[in-house]
């Protein structure tokens, strides 16, 4: 690929001529870049990067970049929904409502690939989450005219705890679909990417974003911090997306290479990195990918990226 991936397409997401809530506009813009900075981020094992299209037959990173862009509307809605209100049925019903028609607009946008399907459910979850929190105002000012007051500047699992409040609540209203997702869960007896939301993203709190902090510390760039969530992620999450499309056999391939990739020492070394591209050669010999480990990757980079550079900026610098 010839082009930066990053300017493929103008990424010009202002307001229309009404102005939005500045925090709810602040949420989608966010939300947006932490997709286009997990489709960026390079080498992902079996998942479409900067390199190609990993496992995927039907997606490409213009692909990726594009659904993500088309989502934007989506999550603005989720954060007005949400904003100024307390988990409950109704927010729960609304959000998901929106989150089928923002479903509709990644297709289109597409072409049909289901390309963010378990990020809308994730990342719409955290956008929520966070809108009820309130923006934080410097020096105690107060917000400005007609957003929510801030109760306090919340930390990632303050975040998700708010967020599995609101997945806890049934969808009354849902179509009656019967995904891969829900017959791995079923067929393999794992929890899936709504017990995982329900339980408070502990594959995020708890794994992911400390795999990300310790990386950094050791002095790791952003880059190799974010492969190293993923990894830590894959190790031990029961990823739907792997069970789905290679069995067991592939997760605990999966499983197997990702604590490889740790014992060896991380992205960053280069025994690592050899393990980390052995473990991709794998996953695509396979025909499996890692989907829903890389939603999980999107949630600690939208967790962590409060008030720093854009995320997606971040892998640039």
């Amino acid at each position: 690929m010839s082009a930066n991936p990053s300017q493929l397409f103008s990424f010009d997401l202002r307001a229309d001529s009404v102005p939005e809530p500045r925090h709810a506009l602040q949420l989608a813009d966010l939300a947006v870049d932490v997709l286009w900075a997990e489709a960026l981020l390079t080498p992902k094992p079996a998942l479409v990067d900067a390199r190609g299209s990993g496992a995927h037959r039907d997606m490409d990173l213009p692909t990726m970049l594009k659904s993500a862009r088309s989502l934007h509307g989506t999550f603005l809605s989720m954060a007005k929904a949400a904003g100024g209100r307390e988990p409950d049925q109704a927010l729960r019903e609304q959000l998901a409502r929106i989150g089928r028609s923002g479903e509709r607009c990644m297709f289109a946008a597409t072409g049909g690939s289901n390309a963010h399907r378990g990020a809308i459910w994730v990342l719409g979850l955290l956008v929520a989450a966070r809108a009820i929190q309130g923006e934080a105002s410097p020096r105690g000012e107060s917000p400005p005219r007609g957003e929510s007051r801030p109760r306090c500047e919340a930390g990632p699992r303050e975040t998700a705890a708010l967020a599995a409040r609101i997945a806890a609540f049934p969808d009354r209203y849902a179509p009656a679909q019967d995904s891969h997702g829900a017959r791995a869960c079923r067929r393999y007896g794992v929890r899936g990417a709504r017990g995982e939301a329900v339980a408070g993203f502990p594959h995020v709190v708890e794994v992911g974003l400390p795999a990300m902090w310790a990386a950094r510390a050791k002095g790791a760039d952003e880059t190799c911090a974010r492969l190293d969530a993923l990894v830590a992620i894959m190790a031990t999450l029961d990823d739907t997306c792997l069970l789905h499309r290679g069995g067991k056999p592939a997760l605990e391939a999966a499983q197997r290479g990702a604590r490889e990739t740790l014992m060896a020492g991380g992205s960053s070394s280069p025994a690592g990195r050899r393990a980390l591209l052995r473990l991709d050669a794998e996953l695509v010999k396979r025909n499996a990918s890692p989907g829903g480990c890389a939603d999980l990757l999107a949630a600690c980079i939208f967790l962590d990226s409060g008030g720093r550079k854009s995320p997606a900026t971040a892998l640039r610098a």
